[in-house]
């Protein structure tokens, strides 16, 4: 197809939002074949019937890059807890936290887990979503990791969307191992992620280094794991205090270091040698009721890529709204719209090592979203308004 009178963000480098005010583009297969301004059209391409997209934004689709997605159950009654004073912390050690959701998570079967997920999953696709990237995590035992792994696959066959796992093993101490965390890695964690790998389940390993869940040793132990399987790493970092997560999976090479509200200025700098993205997760900071910021002008001094996302879960972050993290991200982290649209876009792709998506330039995917708007800055701008036209996915409308 030719797309034509559109008003293209293409996040290239260059000029601000890579934009091109009076743009076109051509789609061969499920590739953008060329972009540029109407004008310059190459003649291969004009004997198209060309969709006339009167005026509307175009966008690379959007990125959901760290979500938790696939759980059963949820955990409504702690956010009244949470409302009275308690704080995430006491909920986790007094058995709440992950720990509940993990019982519920065992207890459903993988059709439906599967239906519960589709729901939410549904609400990002509506809002421009292609891609989205689910954790594992409320198993905590082998045999529940590898079915929310499979459940997470299935999504993509029940779902025009594109899918990349997580192995999170190590993101809480299930009841049955507490106070015995290096023997859950050992005997759970590490064998369960050799079985999701072995069915090929996994495409990046996760954790969680904090006081309330594993060392940054414990940690290094999984992520030991990982390299032999040749399988990246991200981390659930300094959320809650700084345990030298960030520069543990920077010394990785990680992929991402999600969540960084008590990153330092030299864990900034250990990220952008390592290129690892920072992912910036408004929607706990908000149900959490956080008071420190993660920090955004640190990043940008050292040229940290920042990426956003949801962390879609029943319990820090029940928010299924890229759009609504956007404009989180914006208002409570001053962080700009541009940065904002580049982060559920090209930067994304980068925290979830893609290559062929993320902008709009020849040779990437075409994955888009067409939306009822005319500058890229109503995208995080406006709160509860999906302006969403249309949304195209590997090609097709």
């Amino acid at each position: 197809m030719l797309l034509v009178n559109a008003r293209l963000a293409t996040l290239q480098p260059g000029a601000p939002w890579g934009a091109i005010d009076d743009g076109a583009l051509a789609i061969e297969g499920d590739r953008i074949a060329w972009v540029g301004a109407a004008s310059e059209i190459p003649s291969q391409f004009r004997s198209r019937e060309a969709v006339d997209l009167e005026g509307r934004l175009v966008t690379p689709a959007l990125i959901d890059c760290h979500t938790h997605i696939v759980f059963g159950g949820n955990r409504a009654k702690e956010f009244e807890l949470r409302l009275q004073g308690a704080s995430y912390e006491e909920i986790a050690r007094a058995g709440g936290g992950i720990v509940s959701t993990v019982s519920a998570t065992r207890r459903q079967g993988e059709a439906a887990l599967l239906a519960d997920a589709l729901t939410r999953v549904d609400a990002l696709i509506a809002e421009g979503v292609t891609t989205i990237e689910i954790k594992s995590g409320y198993g905590l035992d082998i045999e529940t990791e590898c079915k929310m792994l499979r459940v997470a696959r299935q999504i993509e066959k029940a779902r025009p969307v594109r899918v990349r796992t997580s192995f999170l093993g190590a993101h809480a101490v299930p009841a049955e191992y507490r106070r015995r965390a290096d023997a859950y890695i050992d005997e759970v964690c590490i064998p369960a992620l050799r079985a999701a790998h072995g069915e090929g389940l996994v495409d990046a390993v996760d954790g969680f280094c904090e006081g309330i869940a594993f060392s940054p040793q414990q940690i290094g132990r999984v992520f030991d794991e990982a390299g032999r399987l040749g399988l990246p790493v991200k981390l659930h970092a300094e959320q809650l205090s700084n345990l030298g997560g960030a520069r543990l999976v920077a010394s990785r090479g990680g992929l991402s270091a999600d969540h960084l509200e008590y990153c330092d200025e030299g864990d900034a700098q250990a990220l952008a040698d390592a290129g690892t993205v920072a992912v910036i997760l408004p929607g706990a900071f908000y149900t959490l009721r956080e008071t420190q910021a993660p920090p955004i002008a640190v990043f940008r001094k050292h040229g940290v890529a920042m990426a956003v996302a949801t962390d879609c879960n029943p319990g820090s972050s029940p928010l299924a709204s890229l759009l609504l993290a956007m404009n989180m991200a914006c208002t409570l982290f001053r962080m700009t719209p541009e940065e904002a649209l580049a982060g559920v876009t090209c930067n994304a792709a980068r925290a979830l090592g893609l290559a062929d998506c993320g902008t709009i330039e020849a040779g990437k995917r075409a994955d888009l979203a067409i939306w009822n708007a005319s500058h890229p800055a109503e995208l995080a701008y406006r709160i509860g308004f999906n302006p969403l036209h249309r949304r195209i996915f590997g090609g097709h409308w």
